[in-house]
């Protein structure tokens, strides 16, 4: 297996040789990646029985959508190994987070944005791929200044992530920290389901040098430093996985003046792009293709909003994912960005998660991030589907579609019960949690949120 300084050194190489040479090393690795698929996967197979026998070009794909994929679990994967019952039955288990399952993948869960459920798998060469654009972030962002505070504050981190299950972040440093790559006596890692103040006191106790979180929940640390709650002095402050508002960017870098790392990722692909000083994402282009459309997947122009994007990973052998229908909204730069990076530039405009604000017993408010009631309700067996509505300041509907054949009273008894405990662990007041009748509702671009505030 080719290691992630290789493959660093690889696209040093690629991006001096120019746009043409990007090109030609996209096109080879998407017809390798059909190839591959065709030959192992029988859902790909299927799927492309009609298509040329040399794909060069992704628009001659079909469109892939997660729940379809996860319904053909066995015939999507590439190994006849993996099954989704004992991969399901692996997951069950939060104590193996991090552990390689069948000994040589590392597994990732997620909800998504989308609501539904979804597994995933990273084999040895995806994760090196992955290790090697997360170096080529590091070095587009970090000035020698800032690495050189780093490293004599021995890069003290403090990572602020969900930690319920196999999430795609809480798994890859449980996995960083089990092969080496991570010290646990000079890293923390945090629950974004804490309070608060919880949070608060604790990085106030460790005072990292490198701060790294999920977007909305160090917007809300932001506001803590800025009230002089929070007293610590990151060199580096990374924001994981969320977009990020113009707004709350400025209010980061202001509260704790240190360097911002905005990187965009998901668990299908954990590295998308990374953010530029210019406040645009570049993507990794060499390793993923990524697709702006209409609403009718037609290509949508530069400088106009898509209603989703299709993304086609070009490392994912395990587990292919080509033209995949991911649900955000991005924006594609039409010209050079000025930052000099020559890798496609995007803004995300479908992925900036809201807060919820609820009134606090003692008075005042209280703001919860959606990421802790969106893996609150996947720990949860047999729902297939959620949506968290806000109808009023103190009153919240969820929706909810069950796994066939679930107790739907018992489903949701159990859903009301964990969401009181949550509110009431963050100090909200009386808040209404409602059952809904109507199951979650689609956006007009096809998305469901998972998360819809009160307005």
């Amino acid at each position: 297996m080719t290691s992630a300084f290789a493959l660093v050194r690889d696209g040093r190489r690629t991006l001096r040789q120019g746009p043409d040479a990007l090109a030609h090393r996209q096109r080879e690795r998407l017809a390798s990646m059909v190839d591959f698929a065709r030959a192992n996967s029988p859902y790909y197979r299927e799927l492309y029985r009609t298509l040329p026998e040399r794909v060069e070009n992704p628009t001659l794909l079909p469109v892939t959508h997660k729940q379809d994929l996860m319904a053909r679990f066995d015939d999507w994967v590439t190994d006849p190994e993996v099954t989704i019952d004992r991969l399901r039955a692996f997951v069950a288990d939060r104590r193996r987070v991090g552990e390689r399952f069948l000994g040589r993948y590392l597994v990732t869960t997620t909800s998504g944005t989308t609501g539904h459920r979804g597994l995933f798998l990273l084999d040895d060469h995806a994760a090196a791929v992955v290790r090697a654009l997360s170096l080529r972030a590091a070095r587009r962002s970090l000035t020698p200044s800032v690495t050189a505070r780093l490293l004599a504050r021995r890069i003290r981190s403090a990572h602020i992530v969900a930690t319920s299950g196999h999430l795609a972040a809480y798994a890859v440093i449980a996995r960083s920290r089990a092969a080496g790559r991570l010290s646990t006596r000079g890293s923390r890692v945090l629950s974004t389901h804490s309070p608060l103040p919880e949070l608060v006191d604790q990085l106030n106790r460790y005072r990292p040098v490198f701060l790294a979180g999920y977007a909305t929940v160090i917007a809300l640390l932001a506001g803590e430093q800025m009230a002089g709650r929070l007293c610590i002095a990151p060199a580096v402050v990374s924001l994981l996985a969320e977009g990020v508002s113009d707004r709350d960017h400025e209010r980061i870098r202001s509260a704790f003046g240190a360097r911002l790392v905005n990187t965009y990722g998901c668990n299908e692909s954990l590295a998308l792009a990374y953010g530029c000083a210019f406040g645009w994402l570049h993507v990794h282009s060499d390793w993923l293709i990524l697709e702006p459309v209409d609403s009718d997947l037609r290509p949508t122009p530069p400088g106009r909003e898509s209603s989703t994007v299709l993304l086609t990973s070009l490392c994912r052998w395990a587990q292919p994912i080509l033209r995949y229908d991911l649900g955000d909204s991005v924006l594609l730069r039409p010209d050079a960005c000025p930052c000099g990076d020559p890798l496609p530039a995007i803004k995300v405009r479908g992925r900036a998660a809201d807060l919820l604000s609820f009134p606090r017993r003692d008075g005042g408010s209280v703001r919860i991030v959606p990421m802790a009631f969106e893996t609150l309700l996947e720990s949860i067996p047999d729902i297939d589907l959620f949506q968290i509505v806000q109808t009023a300041p103190s009153c919240v509907r969820v929706r909810i579609r069950s796994a066939a054949g679930a107790d739907g009273d018992r489903l949701w008894a159990a859903v009301r019960k964990e969401m009181i405990a949550l509110l009431t662990a963050h100090g909200a007041g009386q808040v209404s949690v409602e059952r809904a009748d109507e199951p979650p509702e689609q956006s007009p671009g096809g998305k469901y949120r998972v998360v819809i505030p009160w307005s």
